[in-house]
């Protein structure tokens, strides 16, 4: 049994102990974990009970974005050892199936993911994970940077689907921790400036910390019209729609520029129209993401490297015994808050 932040069912919380699986295999560490981050998704699965075809029929612990401390190693790990500070990918696939094989497991049918029904997440004192998808964290980054590799991922499998070039110019549509994210990702992959769109002015101001972010308040202007002025008349040379709404989306494709690229990063959480001719006509280069794949050592390399600060966009943090208020905070969703974190370590 192990105390950890249950999802008993829609809307209902538990701080409590669970049976969770404690069995180390021979390629597995078990990890002392310190910091998690609440995403959008355990938001979700709390308020809703489902993701599409995930729902929650059971118990299950939440969380998914983690750092912490190896204190066991399995006997064929040789790549960490116990004391190591580490993060996790949460999503672990079938290595022998084909999507593994071709280099693409994060579309992995069978892959496990934290806190995915029926999977238990890692909001929990300890886990145990396969070392495989456990990446030691340099000693300039910190449990909480740790915590925010995996959104941060994201942002980097988006960056690199739209194989930017250097001075590229971009537009974010979406200023949720998700789409800064991915403008901070497109900054350090090349782009000299990046435009980000969004309704609320205290999401934007957050972003607009950031040198080479320009905000856009689409109540008062028209981010493609913004674009296309700042680029005579062209257009963005790569769009990221993170927003996942029907209007963001029809403003993606006015706004990329003939021949550039749009990477659809946000889920609708319905059809949206299309609309195709526009697209054709542009003869644009579109671009999916799902989570990632080969990604997090990259990400871990660039906040350690100084060129990505993800320190400000931490919000809040909350002991673990006030889990259930960092999350009903999360539910709040406040328009300065970016990423709620709750410590489990002890200073």
């Amino acid at each position: 049994m192990a105390e950890a932040l249950v999802l008993e069912e829609k809307n209902k919380l538990a701080l409590r102990d669970i049976d969770l699986p404690d069995t180390l295999g021979a390629g597995d560490v078990r990890i002392a974990i310190d910091t998690v981050g609440v995403c959008g998704s355990d938001v979700h699965y709390y308020t809703h009970g489902k993701i599409g075809p995930f729902v929650v029929k059971e118990p299950m612990v939440l969380g998914h974005e983690a750092a912490g401390t190896v204190t066991e190693v399995g006997p064929e790990v040789t790549h960490l050892k116990v004391g190591d500070r580490v993060c996790m990918e949460p999503g672990i696939p079938d290595m022998r199936s084909k999507a593994s094989k071709l280099g693409v497991y994060n579309v992995d049918p069978a892959v496990r993911f934290w806190a995915t029904p029926p999977v238990h997440g890692c909001l929990t004192p300890s886990v145990v994970h396969p070392a495989a998808f456990t990446y030691r964290l340099p000693d300039n980054v910190s449990f909480a940077e740790g915590a925010m590799a995996e959104p941060f991922a994201i942002g980097m499998q988006a960056a690199l689907r739209a194989k930017i070039k250097p001075g590229d110019i971009a537009l974010v549509t979406g200023c949720g921790p998700i789409g800064i994210m991915v403008a901070l990702a497109a900054l350090a992959g090349g782009c000299a400036k990046v435009f980000i769109a969004d309704l609320v002015d205290e999401k934007l101001g957050v972003a607009a910390q950031y040198d080479g972010i320009e905000p856009v308040n689409v109540t008062r202007e028209n981010p493609a019209e913004v674009v296309r002025e700042a680029t005579g008349g062209w257009g963005a040379d790569v769009v990221f729609e993170c927003a996942g709404a029907a209007k963001s989306v029809q403003t993606a494709l006015e706004a990329v520029a003939p021949a550039g690229c749009v990477v659809w990063v946000g889920m609708p959480v319905d059809p949206v129209p299309f609309d195709l001719v526009l697209a054709q006509s542009k003869e644009i280069r579109m671009e999916t993401v799902f989570r990632y794949a080969n990604i997090y050592d990259r990400a871990i390399a660039l906040i350690a490297s100084g060129k990505v600060d993800l320190k400000p966009l931490v919000s809040q943090t909350f002991a673990f015994k006030d889990s259930i208020a960092a999350f009903d905070r999360a539910v709040e969703a406040r328009p300065t808050d970016v990423k709620i974190q709750i410590r489990l370590g002890q200073d």
